[in-house]
């Protein structure tokens, strides 16, 4: 039986001396507690040593997915087919073995008693491999172990979303600090100037605006041009001239401007954080970036927690994050589920109406799942141009899609109820198709025209006395039952005559 051992120095063949307590699997480990024990056990038979790093690393990862490299199946038809030997192979992975059985036609052999003898021998590994140094043997180890990390995780400094995580958490929180201050500070100068916050509406020009004016009664000597633009110089002093606030004084004007000083730095820092993100984002997802953009893409990334999560999630699941609890609300309410979530910021939903955002939501995920996917597995290294041009194709067929829909819908609203289900013939096809036919034309003679003057007279003369005779016969049957209405109420006034005369007979007797 011979032993195929893998090192990190190369492939080396053992002869296995007692097949028999291989086989039997007991106390195996005894004997290779010593060099000695271990020579008399197995016997190097052939070693091939890797050239260098790479040769190393493609030999590895070829072994770890069980495929047989080139190197290794040289090394085994030099050392076992052209030798001609037909012992066994013991070997530690079941599918290589099988892989070397179909091509090379070697008996492969797994079991229990081969784990333990792979784990004998590589406790004795320095002692049995003749002509291979100790301090050599672990270099090659660190060294492969490190190779062998770096191209299983792909590692690249420039593919670590983690930053991009805090990244856009960090931004959210600088937007609500932003915000709260800007805030705090219209309404405190809003005392004094309060027409100033509805001209100035940009939190960072308004915090300018006011370092550079102080008090409104300065206004026609503050630099203002360096702040605004002209059409807003003018408003600002005209308004200034005629403001109703109240006056302050100079201790108020310092604490104002410390707040001035603090919104445009948290302003400024938002703007190069911003830059950051952008630039962080067009490095690790540039096709999730075409399609949503930078402040949503980092958004659905943050919320999965890395990019390969979100690279996981299916298309459906793309299309809800972030209301996630709007959709078990209305699972436990039995109501329609959300058609959106962090994708409803989008540019390309934005554009739509709001008839068609929930179909634009599903086409967008979907897309957006396939491009998170090309970005987190895609090796961007060998075919960058074309996952640039994935996004970008993807992009204007979900563009098309858009204006399509679109397209219906305005046709569907400006038509009659009639013809929505129809299609409208061009006016190229009408004009084809309707022409006026100047053979049909026909000359008539004057006496053609008065026969048939007379005879439309002579109809219309018909016609008043059919409707004549139909109201005569009409005025006649509304006038019969008025007779016997007559009639029978004069019968009825008889019978009661008769009646009476009847009773008083009576009473008289």
């Amino acid at each position: 039986m011979l032993v195929l051992f893998e090192t990190s120095a190369g492939f080396a063949l053992f002869k296995v001396l007692d097949e028999a307590k291989v086989k039997e699997c007991k106390d195996l480990h005894k004997d290779f507690s010593s060099l000695e024990k271990a020579n008399a056990m197995v016997q190097l038979k052939s070693f091939r040593r890797f050239k260098d790093t790479t040769d190393a690393l493609s030999a590895t990862t070829a072994l770890v997915e069980s495929k047989l490299s080139k190197g290794l199946s040289r090394f085994l038809k030099k050392a076992i087919v052209k030798e001609g030997l037909k012992d066994k192979l013991a070997i530690a992975d079941k599918a290589l073995g099988k892989t070397i059985r179909d091509k090379l036609g070697i008996r492969c052999v797994h079991h229990d008693g081969v784990n333990e003898l792979m784990r004998g021998i590589r406790a004795q590994l320095q002692g049995l491999l003749d002509g291979v140094d100790q301090n050599d043997l672990s270099a090659m180890s660190l060294g492969l172990s490190h190779s062998l990390s770096r191209y299983q995780l792909k590692f690249s400094p420039d593919k670590v979303d983690t930053m991009i995580v805090q990244a856009i958490g960090f931004l959210d929180d600088l937007d609500k600090e932003l915000n709260n201050y800007a805030m705090r500070l219209r309404e405190w100068y809003g005392w004094h100037f309060p027409e100033l916050p509805k001209i100035v509406t940009d939190n960072k020009m308004f915090a300018r605006t006011v370092l550079q004016l102080g008090s409104r009664s300065l206004v026609e000597s503050a630099d203002l041009d360096s702040v605004l633009p002209e059409d807003l110089v003018e408003e600002v002093k005209a308004a200034a001239r005629v403001s109703m606030g109240t006056e302050i004084s100079e201790e108020d004007t310092l604490n104002i401007h410390s707040l001035c000083h603090q919104v445009i730095a948290i302003a400024d820092n938002r703007e190069t954080l911003f830059d950051y993100l952008k630039n962080r984002m067009q490095a690790i997802a540039p096709n999730l970036t075409v399609l949503v953009g930078e402040l949503v893409g980092a958004r659905l990334i943050a919320h999965a927690g890395s990019l390969l999560n979100l690279a996981k999630h299916p298309a459906s699941t793309v299309q809800i994050l972030g209301a996630e609890k709007a959709l078990f609300r209305a699972l436990k309410t039995k109501h329609n589920t959300p058609k959106y979530g962090l994708l409803y910021h989008a540019s390309l939903i934005g554009q739509t109406s709001a008839k068609n955002k929930g179909k634009v939501a599903r086409m967008l995920a979907a897309k957006a799942s396939l491009a998170t996917r090309v970005d987190a597995l895609g090796d961007t290294a060998d075919d960058e141009e074309e996952h640039e041009l994935f996004a970008i194709e993807h992009k204007a067929k979900v563009e098309a899609r858009m204006r399509q829909m679109e397209g219906k819908s305005m046709y569907r609203i400006s038509g009659t109820a009639k013809s929505s289900g129809k299609s409208k013939p061009s006016a190229a096809s009408s004009s084809s198709s309707v022409r006026y036919n100047q053979s049909a034309d026909v000359q008539m003679d004057v006496e053609d025209d008065t026969k048939t003057s007379v005879k439309k007279k002579s109809g219309k003369k018909k016609r008043k006395k059919i409707e004549e005779s139909g109201d005569e016969q009409e005025s006649s049957e509304e006038e019969a039952p008025k007779k016997k209405k007559k009639r029978s109420s004069s019968k009825s006034s008889s019978s009661s005559k008769k009646s009476k005369k009847k009773k008083k007979r009576s009473s008289s007797k």
